[in-house]
């Protein structure tokens, strides 16, 4: 049986504790060998214009899972110009672990939008997308029709729906508490925290 990879895509400005139990979550409940953070040069889908350089981003993700055997880092969409798709970076893992099993993890609100994704069809057909709902929204409510995708893949996204941990925080958030001078103790792991105090990172 060849391995189980998980692929965690994002910003990740900066990584929070949201995204290592989300991580750990489809970890648990996929069996998966292992989990990738994988940090965007340009994201598709947001404005990168509060973007932290990808060297600090992917520095405070190194630290986030240092003591995680389970978790893993790739700078590749970092060293790929442009903007960063999803089926590029895929494309990429599949040559790499050609023998591996690849694990898409997003969460519901993100499902509805997969139909815009560039060459969805091709990344549907090399991963399998693993979706994580809110606890308390109701999953079932994701009907066929909504996805806008072409048969057989609506009802097969549908079947790796779960509910994960409801755990509201948000890199926006973050950024706004620092700028404010708050705390971000429990949001962030200390390493994190300590980094972005260390680098003087989304202050005003």
């Amino acid at each position: 049986m060849g391995s189980r990879i998980g692929i965690l895509g994002g910003t990740f400005n900066p990584i929070h504790v949201g995204h290592l139990i989300l991580a750990q979550s489809a970890l648990e409940t996929f069996e998966l060998s292992t989990v990738l953070f994988i940090p965007c040069a340009t994201p598709p889908h947001k404005s990168a214009t509060d973007l932290l350089p990808g060297k600090h981003r992917l520095a405070m993700i190194e630290r986030a899972i240092e003591w995680n055997p389970f978790f893993e880092s790739s700078d590749q969409e970092l060293q790929r110009p442009g903007i960063s798709y999803a089926v590029d970076t895929v494309a990429t893992l599949s040559r790499q672990y050609p023998d591996a099993s690849l694990f898409f993890i997003i969460g519901a609100d993100t499902l509805r939008e997969l139909h815009k994704w560039r060459q969805i069809y091709d990344l549907l057909a090399i991963c399998r997308f693993i979706t994580f709902g809110r606890p308390g929204a109701e999953l079932a409510s994701v009907a066929t029709a909504d996805l806008g995708l072409d048969p057989p893949w609506p009802d097969r996204l549908r079947k790796d729906l779960t509910v994960g941990r409801h755990i509201d925080i948000s890199s926006t958030d973050i950024r706004y508490r620092v700028a404010e001078g708050l705390s971000i103790r429990y949001l962030v792991p200390p390493e994190v925290e300590m980094y972005i105090a260390e680098h003087g990172l989304y202050r005003r």
